[in-house]
């Protein structure tokens, strides 16, 4: 008898779950604890714009409400297409407290990709900037069935068309401020749905969890070894793995969310001035960006940066770190909730050398405190792979803050969780002090300022010019994004294309950030059975200028 489900076991008899024993996890309370402990301290800045924690509890119960009102309720999906503004803050509250699924969107992407995100993800409400109204617009006419649009006006962005029925400020009247917020029945329910950049063609929506999200926002307080009431300012995308959950994170500590439209060196440094900025976020291009902006100048404090996307220089993070930044290397996935390692550091390093911690800092990793497993293994045979720096395998990882799934594709989440560990398809090196090195990406990806970039999209779009024969594209290295897309292309016999023809092409039929920055034209190297050698192209790419 298995003595665990058990009844008559004296650790099980009498002794199941209640009201009084057991409550579903689930970040929303953190938002009511944070407005009744400190009320009045200053829970969100935007501008000239300031709310308190009570405020802004206030103003998601009225979203959460008026939600409800128009029918919004369990499994239904609310989209947000914005930049870091306060709406999509409430939106991380609001919504689940009605119940509902929150889809952000990514605001780079274009009217055709929106559109098939909406249609797959069923959003019945969008909340949406009108700085975005010539992407939006277009997209809506590809539905045959529009959701309920609600407009962002916020004074501080470039304005722009009004698509909805009204704005945000006007829907939130609707709503009641005592609103009674749905708690999850099931920790298991959905609480967001994030699209990845598609590595096949159409994107896929990575379901989450109101388990996984109050996991990985605990998570990065004990990584990061946050305090209580950190100023944080917004310069991960939220749409991003929801801002790798620091909505709910900083909420949890009550502290300030400090939000910023663009992601601008001056901006940013007039913030942490201002606002007294103690954490933000962001890709090794946003901490390029700050090291050349600011020329040597220390900063008068020292300040806490996480940072994640292709592995940062080891000659950005030593200067980053010169100037008053420390720096916290993670790694993740959008399936992992964001960040799911963190290169954890030992005071004995202290002691290197500047390059050698820098090289040290550069690495992905061990686990974070709620990721159960992690491994390097052979993608076949998932057996763990020697630790010796050396040996390439899959990074795997199993635990409470791996997805869901992936919305209406049974076959790619059994693919994705065969033989019980979750496939990133990254490929990497365990160090012998247990520590995993990311080496290159099985799934051709390239990840410029942060954002993924599918090579098969850019290829489509490629074999869809007139001119070209054939076409490969790989990432190349680039001091300022990271990577940026390189197209190696062969022509039709006796046509005629420049570069710039080509790049203008693509930014036609792609989102700009997606289009090749650069081109070079000649015959392929292949196998003998005809598979393009793309690691030739990555060297040819990386001695191109």
């Amino acid at each position: 008898m298995n003595m665990s489900t058990d009844s008559s076991h004296p650790y099980e008899a009498g002794l199941g779950k209640n009201a009084a024993n057991y409550i579903p996890l689930s970040p929303i309370g953190f938002l009511g604890r944070s407005a009744a402990v400190y009320p009045n301290r200053t829970s969100v800045i935007h501008g000239n714009r300031r709310y308190t924690w009570r405020q802004s509890l206030e103003r998601c119960r009225r979203l959460a409400s008026a939600l409800a009102k128009r029918g919004i309720g369990r499994g239904d999906t609310v989209a947000v297409m914005a930049p870091n503004v306060p709406e999509v803050f409430e939106a991380h509250f609001g919504v689940p407290m009605a119940g509902a699924v929150l889809n952000a969107l990514n605001i780079r992407l274009d009217a055709e990709t929106i559109a098939f995100i909406l249609k797959h993800g069923g959003a019945k409400v969008l909340i949406t900037d009108t700085e975005f109204a010539p992407v939006i617009g277009p997209a809506l006419k590809l539905l045959d069935k529009k959701p309920l649009v609600i407009d962002i006006a916020d004074p501080q962005g470039p304005g722009g068309d009004r698509l909805g029925e009204c704005d945000y400020e006007a829907f939130l009247t609707i709503g009641a401020p005592n609103f009674a917020e749905l708690r999850p029945e099931d920790e298991w329910d959905a609480i967001a749905l994030n699209y990845t950049s598609g590595t096949t063609g159409n994107p896929k929506g990575v379901v989450y969890h109101h388990r996984g999200a109050y996991l990985n926002a605990l998570g990065n307080i004990l990584t990061w070894g946050m305090r209580q009431h950190p100023v944080y300012l917004w310069t991960l995308p939220m749409f991003h793995c929801n801002g790798w959950c620091f909505p709910w994170t900083v909420t949890a500590l009550a502290g300030t969310h400090v939000c910023l439209r663009r992601v601008e060196a001056g901006a940013i440094y007039e913030a942490v001035e201002r606002d007294g900025v103690t954490h933000l976020c962001g890709a090794p291009v946003v901490m390029n960006m700050l090291l050349n902006a600011r020329q040597g100048k220390k900063l008068p404090r020292p300040i806490e940066m996480m940072t994640a996307g292709a592995a940062p220089p080891a000659a950005v993070i030593g200067g980053m770190e010169v100037l008053g930044f420390r720096i916290t290397h993670v790694y993740g996935l959008t399936e992992t909730y964001g960040p799911s390692t963190v290169c954890a550091w030992h005071d004995e390093w202290d002691a290197r050398s500047d390059d050698e911690r820098a090289r040290l800092k550069a690495r992905q990793g061990v686990s974070y405190p709620v990721l159960e497993g992690l491994t390097v293994a052979d993608p076949d045979t998932l057996e763990p792979v020697a630790a010796d720096g050396a040996t390439m395998g899959e990074v795997f990882m199993r635990g409470n803050i791996v997805m869901k799934g992936y919305l209406k594709n049974p076959a790619a989440t059994q693919e994705a969780f065969a033989g019980g560990w979750f496939h990133s398809g990254d490929l990497g090196v365990m160090h012998p002090d247990g520590y995993i090195e990311i080496k290159d990406r099985s799934k051709d990806i390239i990840i410029s300022g942060g954002e993924n970039i599918s090579t098969i999209e850019v290829e489509d779009v490629l074999y869809r010019h007139p001119a070209v024969l054939e076409a490969a594209v790989v990432a190349r290295p680039d001091d300022m994004w990271g990577e940026t897309p390189c197209a190696f292309v062969t022509l039709k016999d006796d046509a005629e294309a420049a570069a710039d023809d080509i790049i203008a092409f693509c930014r036609q039929h792609l989102a700009r950030f997606k289009a090749p920055r650069h081109v070079i034209f000649g015959p392929l190297p292949k196998t003998s059975t005809g598979k393009i050698q793309k690691f030739v192209l990555r060297e040819r790419a990386k001695l191109a200028r």
